[in-house]
């Protein structure tokens, strides 16, 4: 009598070591490996990365400031002054009084009356975007909105849909559409083409409908 083997039964480890080497070898296969430069020196037009000197034209240091002396010389200050860490978040062991001294100047430079600082650009989206949404709202979104922001909405645990790019009567028959609040989103200026919002038909939708209206403009300011 010919009795057949069991099949084997992977273990949790095996099974989710098997699982992540399919799916990279998919992500090779399909040419989504990334794979990371090493770069050398400052932040510059004129990069070496993996030993090979190339210039530069993926980088968002637009005014040269990443690399200008007069900054370099200030953050020296600052770390002679204030070390190179806080021991804990603002709330816990003090807000610093040259981080209120920037939050002041910004707000003075672009004209409102305060200004928060978050340590990135991904975190003020995932902050700010979490601060004005919830469940019950839906937050319409440019599709070629950067990653930040889509990945805001997303973890907002608000509906999150996407409006052809720059198209202002696609956004507005969501709008209609829409039961509930609604949060637009958009970038001010769109980081891998360099086109600008139609900020005052955003502006008018946005009144019209009585939606919020949030503005990434990393890209713009200054």
């Amino acid at each position: 009598m010919n009795r057949t083997s069991p099949a084997p039964v992977l273990s949790t480890r095996e099974h989710w070591r098997t699982a992540l080497t399919q799916r990279m070898q998919q992500r090779q296969a399909d040419g989504l490996m990334r794979q990371r430069l090493l770069r050398e020196g400052l932040c510059t037009p004129d990069q070496s990365l993996n030993g090979q000197p190339l210039i530069s034209f993926c980088s968002n240091d637009y005014l040269g400031l990443a690399a200008h002396p007069d900054v370099i010389a200030a953050f020296q200050q600052a770390a002679n002054e204030y070390g190179v860490g806080s021991g804990a978040s603002h709330m816990v062991t003090g807000h610093c009084r040259i981080h209120q001294q920037l939050e002041e100047a910004l707000a003075e430079f672009t004209g409102r009356d305060k200004t928060l600082l978050f340590s990135t650009g991904y975190m003020a989206n995932m902050g700010v975007i979490n601060a004005l949404a919830d469940e019950q709202t839906l937050i319409l979104q440019d599709e070629l909105n950067h990653a930040s922001l889509l990945d805001g909405g997303w973890l907002s645990r608000g509906k999150s849909r996407r409006y052809a790019h720059s198209d202002l009567a696609a956004l507005e028959q969501q709008l209609i559409a829409a039961e509930g609040p609604c949060l637009i989103v958009s970038d001010g200026v769109f980081s891998m083409d360099g086109d600008i919002a139609p900020m005052q038909g955003l502006i008018t939708l946005a009144q019209q409908y009585q939606a919020g209206l949030m503005i990434d403009d990393a890209h713009g300011i200054g």
